[in-house]
């Protein structure tokens, strides 16, 4: 890092002073650290666009089938709570309708880490204190990760609207789309900005960014499905209802893009403002003093571990069980949003595994919950090398406790806390999918027992991350996050593009016994439970015999 930085260094005529000196040196530089992750999250931005518009072009081909659908969301309240209002009938609304809510919501994930990564991150780590000692003007660091974020959400617009363009929708309803999604990406970097000056770490920063977005999201869907007599207006107050609310197919908005770009300045100002009033290294909601002394359970690793992931936890599981609830309201009615349409059904008894159609829309999100349960997984088990690198690990290790007590205990919770967070996704589906059923006793049980076969196949992904930490910590974060991609993708795309069995047998979530609707096989998840268990002994060995940091 020391010599990229020194190649980085501000030119001669960056060193005059000046509250922004070094802008361009910082961005250059931002750039080059994401010159691989930043590729990756506008590619991915482009590939969805193009196979749910082209899905959608295939699966609703005319007039009558996309009429059928306008008038089963207009019954379904849950699935305006999901995706958003449907405005017309034809295929770039239907397309608005799917996407544009979680293409804004994606475009806000990347600015929030691009902005967090090079502001707070790099100030936590000593990097900015250590670039500030070469004249680098102290709103500089601000600048250049809002600038990055600018121009990914720019990249993000165009690609969107290029691919809608290609695919035959109109160009003006395209551009629109591109627009509004990337424009509540600036919202949402401007708002990582704020946090990064109110929280001291980075994680506490991306835990207040994550906790708003999560808080507009469900005020925008709860706007969304409130029917006329609601309170429909709780969809304007959000960035990702404004980016809805442009209905870029129907009749375009383009005035409502100037209350996402009127916000992003707001909040980008006030940034700036905190930044000015702040000191290094603090933030404006300094974190509380523990205790004089540690409780009993803070005495050993697995207690420190649980002690920092509580909150995580509790966050991850929360948001598992309101995911849950809301695509459990939906099952009841998926017959009628599917109606007569073959090649829907189809597609969707690919992924599901069954040809039981609500059986296996549920089977499909319980896999979609294993995948978001191996995320959590994996970003905890990334811990130990964020600890190793930061040093924190140092005091812990300096004790009696031994390398592969301390690594455990932190494989402890992302085991339990897994468990937790399958466990509070089958709960919710269960809960309202019975409900609404009428048959609570049976569903509970049936989908909390389809969410937890999905634990084996979790821990095999997360033992991929253990042993690439064990073997070299700097692979760790590459390969953890690399692996849940390509396992994220295998197991999306693969089943509806029909790719060959050897291709799908990569992915450990192929294995998993399709619950609810079929017989349980034990073996499969015997098997992954020794692929992760094996992968995590050779990565504590490696712990044990190579030098820390």
């Amino acid at each position: 890092m020391t010599a990229t930085l020194d190649r980085a260094a501000p030119a001669p005529a960056a060193q005059a002073d000046g509250a922004l000196a070094g802008v361009r040196e910082l961005a250059r530089l931002a750039v080059r650290r994401d010159r691989i992750m930043l590729p990756v999250w506008i590619y991915v931005s482009a590939l969805i666009t193009a196979e749910i518009t082209f899905g959608l072009k295939k699966l609703y081909p005319t007039g009558a089938s996309r009429d059928a659908i306008v008038v089963t969301v207009g019954k379904n309240p849950a699935l305006s709570f999901l995706y958003g209002q449907l405005h017309g009938s034809s295929l770039g609304a239907l397309t608005d309708w799917r996407f544009l809510t979680y293409a804004a919501v994606y475009a806000g994930l990347m600015s929030v880490f691009l902005v967090i990564r090079h502001t707070r991150a790099d100030e936590q780590a000593g990097r900015l204190e250590l670039v500030g000692s070469a004249a680098v003007g102290r709103q500089a660091p601000l600048t250049a990760a809002l600038a990055v974020a600018a121009v990914a959400n720019l990249a993000v617009m165009v690609l969107m609207a290029v691919v809608e363009i290609f695919l035959g929708l109109p160009t003006a309803g395209a551009i629109a789309f591109g627009l509004a999604a990337g424009g509540c990406g600036l919202v949402f970097a401007a708002m990582a900005a704020v946090t990064a000056q109110l929280s001291e770490t980075a994680r506490g920063a991306r835990g207040l960014a994550f906790a708003v977005m999560g808080g507009v999201f469900l005020l925008r869907g709860i706007g969304d499905s409130a029917g006329a007599h609601g309170p429909t207006w709780l969809s304007w107050l959000t960035p990702i209802g404004w980016s809805e609310l442009v209905q870029p197919f129907t009749s375009p908005r383009w005035w409502v893009l100037a209350l996402l770009a009127g916000t992003a300045a707001a909040l980008a100002g006030l940034a700036y403002a905190l930044a000015a009033h702040r000191d290094q290294g603090a933030g404006l909601i300094p974190d509380r003093p523990g205790p004089p002394r540690a409780g009993p359970a803070l005495r050993g690793p697995l207690g420190l571990a649980w002690r920092l992931q509580t909150g995580g936890l509790a966050a991850w599981a929360v948001g598992l069980f309101v995911e849950g609830a809301a695509v459990g309201a939906v099952a009841k009615g998926i017959g009628s949003l599917f109606g007569n349409n073959p090649g829907l059904k189809q597609a969707f008894e690919r992924i599901g595994g069954q040809a039981a159609l609500t059986n296996a829309y549920l089977a499909g999100v319980m896999t979609l919950a294993g995948l978001v349960a191996a995320a959590y997984a994996v970003s905890v088990v990334l811990r130990l090398a964020a600890e190793e690198s930061d040093g924190r690990a140092d005091p812990v290790l300096v004790t009696p406790t031994g390398r592969v007590r301390w690594a455990a205990g932190q494989l402890a919770v992302a085991v339990v806390g897994a468990a937790v967070v399958l466990a509070a996704s089958g709960l919710g589906t269960g809960l309202l999918y019975g409900a609404r059923a009428g048959d609570l006793g049976t569903q509970v049980p049936s989908l909390l027992g389809a969410a937890m076969v999905q634990l084996p196949a979790v821990l095999a992904v997360a033992g991929v991350a253990v042993l690439a930490y064990g073997l070299r910590p700097s692979w760790a974060v590459a390969a953890g996050w690399t692996a849940l991609g390509l396992v994220t993708l295998i197991t999306l795309f693969g089943p509806a593009l029909r790719a060959g069995q050897w291709l799908l047998d990569i992915s450990p979530f192929s294995h998993v016994p399709r619950l609810p609707g079929v017989a349980l096989s034990a073996t499969p998840l015997i098997w992954l439970t020794g692929v992760a268990a094996a992968l995590a002994a050779v990565g504590l060995a490696a712990l044990r015999h190579r030098d820390m940091g």
